[in-house]
């Protein structure tokens, strides 16, 4: 589902943050008045680019598909999740949400941002009827699932918003946000040792969440508290 403990989607503002991101990593990247990263024109170049010993040209190509890329373009910025630079890696979390929620299609995306407005302003019901159309619509894109698993959610309704995982994972099974999400589920549900299942799977393909990081060890604790008490 959506960022962990939030019903902001990060669709609803995805360029103005990304942008922001970008310049902070930008400058971040380099304090040297050389351009921080080659302007990517093509997709080949970008492929090619994702792959590059400079990190400077990694991020050039995660950024031409932050930009570019639709949902099938997700795996590459997955992989780039471990990255060892740092600033490739925060870029690429926030541009693979971006390509996740771009389905190729102008109604489409029209009707997930309306869906995402909704569930924003908590009119839980109404969103769930626009990412319904979504996936009427597109029932391959993952991301309709998800956005409707968030909406669900929060609307108190946990098996719905199973099912909807259910659903995601089987397009997408590095959706990291709907492996948070089941985690979040069993966790409302007290199915602790579910829970810290499918968190740990988050984080095995994206390291980079620190709510989740956080969750995990406050769940192993208490599971190891638990096992002491004889419970």
């Amino acid at each position: 589902m959506d960022k962990l403990h939030g019903s902001q989607s990060r669709l609803g503002a995805t360029m103005p943050r990304f942008s922001a991101l970008l310049l902070a990593a930008l400058l971040a990247l380099t304090a040297s008045a050389e351009p921080p990263y080659p302007e990517i024109m093509t997709r080949s170049a970008a492929l090619a680019a994702l792959e590059d010993p400079d990190a400077r040209i990694r991020l050039a190509g995660v950024v031409y598909f932050g930009r570019n890329g639709l949902a099938a373009d997700g795996p590459l910025l997955v992989k780039r999740l471990s990255d060892e630079n740092p600033v490739v890696r925060d870029v690429a979390g926030q541009a693979v949400w971006l390509v996740w929620g771009r389905s190729g299609d102008e109604e489409t995306d029209r009707l997930m941002e309306s869906g995402v407005a909704e569930m924003g302003a908590g009119r839980y019901s109404r969103a769930v009827e626009f990412f319904s159309k979504v996936i009427g619509r597109k029932p391959d894109l993952a991301e309709g699932w998800n956005k409707r698993a968030t909406a669900w959610y929060l609307a108190g309704d946990m098996h719905k918003s199973l099912a909807d995982c259910d659903e995601v994972l089987k397009r997408n099974p590095q959706h990291f946000g709907a492996l948070s999400g089941y985690g979040l589920i069993y966790l409302r549900l007290e199915e602790y040792g579910k829970a810290l299942e499918y968190f740990r799977r988050a984080l095995a393909v994206n390291p980079n969440l620190a709510s989740v990081q956080d969750i995990v060890r406050k769940i192993e604790e208490y599971l190891r508290e638990q096992r002491r008490r004889g419970i």
